[in-house]
């Protein structure tokens, strides 16, 4: 099974996304700063134009707000799809709650969620987890506030049964004390392949942000970071079995 984790930038690059999406016929799909909208999104590339243009059936969407696209109603936040059914869905917010009509000069847009599908292959549970982390302007060294939702997120894998794969954009470096909450609990495969950025060209940024964790019972068979540009994040790979 192939796994595709990518923060894709609000979808702004539609034919490189959809490039390499094709090129690696992944199996599950996680994606941060993903838009949801009926129709033509115009500027934007939506979760639902992706899921028809990759040709998987199932997708679970969780909006950290909405705002107005033109003359449509929108959403912004974290998707998964897959291949698989979803044999149950759940959004755990971790900072703030769905924002309806946000307003991009005012409103706080730290609003944090994760997402959490479980999914039954080979009679065994997976618990696939996506999240967005809070995100301080000035570094990737942590705070308070990403400890505590580190820590929130943490207490959520304690209480799971089955394998666990956590991913996402957590806008934190391989050494913060929010990250290493999660390093004590699942292994860290940015940290295990020694990158040193998650990011590219498009960003003056240059640092590892982006992650794949798993449990145990994940057996590891190749892991990667993808080297086309389809965002300002780099996209990582999983290829994986139970």
């Amino acid at each position: 099974m192939k796994l595709f984790q990518a923060n894709i930038w609000g979808g702004r690059l539609p034919f490189q996304i959809m490039e390499a999406l094709k090129s690696e016929k992944p199996d599950l799909i996680c994606f941060q700063e993903v838009v949801s909208t009926k129709g033509d999104a115009l500027i934007f590339t939506t979760i639902e134009q992706i899921q028809e243009g990759i040709g998987l059936d199932n997708s679970f969407f969780s909006p950290v707000f909405d705002f107005n696209l033109m003359n449509k109603k929108a959403g912004f936040g974290n998707g998964i799809i897959s291949r698989f059914p979803f044999s149950d869905t759940k959004t755990e917010f971790t900072r703030l709650n769905h924002k309806n009509n946000f307003d991009f000069d005012t409103d706080d847009y730290n609003i944090r969620n994760f997402q959490h599908v479980t999914i039954e292959l080979n009679n065994k549970i997976l618990n696939l987890l996506n999240h967005h982390g809070h995100h301080i302007h000035q570094h990737k060294n942590g705070d308070a506030e990403t400890l505590r939702q580190c820590g929130e997120i943490a207490k959520y894998i304690d209480s799971l049964d089955g394998n666990v794969i956590l991913c996402g954009d957590f806008n934190l470096g391989p050494t913060s004390d929010s990250i290493n909450i999660l390093n004590s609990r699942l292994r860290n495969l940015s940290v295990e392949a020694k990158l040193t950025s998650t990011r590219n060209e498009l960003t003056p940024k240059n640092e590892v942000c982006d992650y794949i964790f798993v449990s145990k019972g994940i057996n590891v068979s190749k892991f990667y970071m993808l080297d086309k540009v389809l965002s300002d994040h780099n996209a990582l790979i999983l290829e994986f079995d139970l």
